[in-house]
């Protein structure tokens, strides 16, 4: 896994594991942006067998993001 970095939050992928300005982490699994019928938000969802988890975000917001390298 490779070091954090900042991303918009409208920049979040699939698959990539983000640390929220709380210090929760979670790993997105689908982007719904736009959310709620704007363009200025976004919801970062993680849908796994042991986690069902929505964080929705401003999209301007800047979250830490890992990215698997290859």
């Amino acid at each position: 896994m490779s070091e954090w970095n900042p991303v918009v939050a409208r920049d979040v992928q699939p698959g990539d594991q983000l640390q929220l300005p709380s210090g929760d982490e979670m790993v997105a699994s689908r982007i719904e942006c736009p959310f709620m019928g704007t363009d200025t938000l976004v919801a970062i969802i993680e849908d796994t067998p042991t986690r069902w988890f929505k964080q929705p975000l401003p999209a301007d917001l800047e979250v830490q993001v890992r990215r698997a390298s290859g």
